[in-house]
């Protein structure tokens, strides 16, 4: 099944986060906090300015996003969790 989000929202897969820390620390799973950080992987067509003409999107099918810790909404697709959200949740793009 195919999902295709509609006007300005993006689906987006979570990024796992790292096992350890930086000097070297395993982070047990009850540990790990839900990552804010994750790829684009389908857009909307933009909403619509008051002519009727699109507003494209700024973000494009594999981006790679940070987003607040609390946006969007859980969907599962083909039983893969993602998240839907409205791209003014996004807080920018990873290069």
């Amino acid at each position: 099944m195919a999902l295709t989000p509609l006007h300005d929202r993006v689906l987006v897969r979570r990024v796992e986060s790292e096992e350890k820390t930086a000097g070297g620390l395993i982070i047990p799973d009850s540990a790990k906090e839900k990552p804010a950080e994750g790829e684009i992987i389908a857009v909307g067509a933009g909403l619509r300015d008051d002519d009727g003409d699109r507003i494209p999107l700024d973000v494009k099918v594999g981006d790679r996003v940070l987003f607040g810790k609390w946006n969007g909404q859980d969907v599962t697709v083909d039983g893969e969790e993602l998240l839907m959200m409205k791209e003014s949740d996004i807080m920018g793009i990873l290069s």
